[in-house]
């Protein structure tokens, strides 16, 4: 039931390049392998520089560097400088942990364009207690120095129900730190934040209330700092557009060299994703099962196949109808359209019951240590 090989597939232009899963952040909906401790093995930094060599011929042209933490690979001066001299431009997608204004400077150098930092929350205490480690000082100190060195200022925090109670005072850190680019991301609910979903789904006046701030704030900075503001999937009538399409913009490649047409990919049954050991960029993006699988709309059941939206939505995201109903060939449940739909609400129903509990449920952090919950 899987799409037909595309004899004519469009080029990737986004290489997501996870350079490892070691982190030191033990975020309960970090969006790594709940079992990603089952890959430990990380490609050598010359198999980084033939992966991205490949890919920008490719025509591949944005790269973030992610993880895990990427700061842990001592290589990712080296691997940003050959990016550099490719012609990408590269994006460092990390938690500032252990970031010091020297490597900032050595990344500068190597031609890094652009560093996320993320922070969990606006107080010292939440932030440390999501993160799992006493970062927050740290991350403010960092912010104010990738300003400092010439970088956009982009802060992302993930929201959900431990956090959202704090937009208004997220606003104003991001403000007082001069953010250029402030992302609010509410959380999507794969790997460990599905793990985490009845704990961190927030209820719809929580995110009616905290989105009305934002786009408010949006207002008194206008022209200072640009905010997006990323809507939860449980909260729409109709999905996101699955990674643009699958397998034809988004290249995301892992630790382990396993190449994927998204980074939850691998919680898909039967995929087959293939590894840049084995296989060039090109053959794994043209010829490849997994980067087939979904091309097109053959594989589509009703109510997409005859839907007048599905060139624009292409059924929704694949992990989150495997994830809520069990087979990735539905219709993404968040749609209005989907007979899935009430997975969505039911979903919703069960994460207020578990906020109404008198018992403390605590949240599993990626380090599969439970920790004491924080109130509200």
């Amino acid at each position: 039931m899987a799409g037909s090989p595309n004899t004519n597939p469009h080029k990737p232009r986004w290489l997501l390049a996870e350079l490892t899963y070691a982190c030191p952040l033990q975020c309960p909906y970090c969006s790594n392998p709940v079992d990603y401790s089952n890959y430990p093995t990380e490609l050598s930094t010359e198999d980084w520089k033939r992966v991205l060599t490949e890919a920008r011929k490719m025509g591949a042209v944005q790269l973030g560097l992610s993880g895990g933490e990427p700061l842990t690979r001592t290589d990712l001066a080296e691997i940003v400088r050959h990016a550099s001299g490719l012609g990408y431009y590269s994006n460092l997608i990390t938690s500032g942990y252990g970031l010091t204004e020297a490597r900032i400077v050595e990344l500068k150098e190597a031609g890094l364009d652009h560093i996320q930092v993320s922070i969990q929350a606006s107080t010292q205490e939440l932030n440390d207690h999501i993160a799992g480690t006493k970062s927050y000082s740290h991350k403010q100190d960092v912010a104010r120095l990738v300003k400092k060195h010439g970088y956009p200022m982009v802060l992302c925090v993930v929201i959900h129900r431990k956090n959202i109670h704090q937009m208004a005072d997220i606003l104003k850190m991001a403000s007082e730190l001069g953010a250029d680019y402030l992302e609010l991301a509410n959380t999507q609910y794969y790997g460990w934040a599905h793990k985490n979903r009845d704990l961190l789904l927030p209820s719809r006046e929580q995110f009616e209330t905290a989105e009305k701030i934002a786009q408010d704030y949006k207002e008194t900075v206008k022209g200072k700092m640009k905010i997006y503001y990323v809507v939860p999937d449980y909260y729409e009538d109709r999905p996101k557009a699955c990674m643009n399409g699958w397998g034809t913009t988004f290249l995301t490649v892992a630790p382990d060299g396993v190449a994927l047409p998204c980074h939850s990919a691998r919680e898909l049954p039967g995929l087959d994703c293939p590894n840049v050991t084995d296989f060039s960029i090109d053959a794994i993006w043209n010829d490849s099962k997994a980067f087939n699988f979904f091309r097109g709309d053959d594989w589509m059941k009703e109510p997409c196949r005859s839907c007048s939206e599905k060139a624009q939505d292409f059924g929704g995201c694949r992990c989150q109808a495997y994830l809520l109903t069990g087979d990735m060939y539905n219709t993404d449940p968040v749609c209005s359209k989907s007979p899935n739909k009430h997975l969505v609400q039911a979903a919703i129903d069960q994460a207020m019951a578990s906020a109404e509990q008198t018992i403390e449920v605590p949240l599993v952090f990626r380090n599969s240590k439970n920790s004491k919950n924080i109130s509200n």
